[in-house]
């Protein structure tokens, strides 16, 4: 065999490249959606998550339903996603995000945006 294959450093490289590249994707994204849904295997932003307690046979597990959502996985083509249904033992962590971390023009406050509260 000939010295033509990857190195470990290149492969290193080129791995810290995607996850920049990702980091970069998610900044861009963040400001779309509502919420944070963390799994033991990926994390999503989305706007509308539910999560349904089930039991079967004793065993208690979550099932987490997304649409229109966003994952964070460097290895997907398309982090895109329309439907997400997530079947899980484990703990899932929903967090709403804080919308006044978004900027907001000058003189635009309270026109047409989210409102909370009764």
């Amino acid at each position: 065999m000939g010295g033509d294959g990857v190195s470990s450093e290149d492969l290193e490289k080129y791995e810290t490249e995607m996850e920049l590249q990702l980091y970069r994707e998610y900044r861009d994204v963040v400001g779309l959606f509502s919420y944070v849904v963390e799994t033991e295997r990926r994390f999503y932003l989305t706007n509308d998550v539910t999560v349904h307690e089930r039991v079967d046979g004793g065993e208690t597990y979550f099932e987490v339903v997304m649409q229109d959502a966003w994952v964070w996985d460097m290895y997907r083509p398309a982090r895109f996603v329309k439907n997400v249904r997530v079947l899980t033992f484990k703990d899932v962590n929903v967090e709403e995000l804080a919308k006044s971390d978004l900027q907001v023009p000058d003189g635009e406050q309270g026109s047409g945006g989210p409102s909370f509260g009764g």
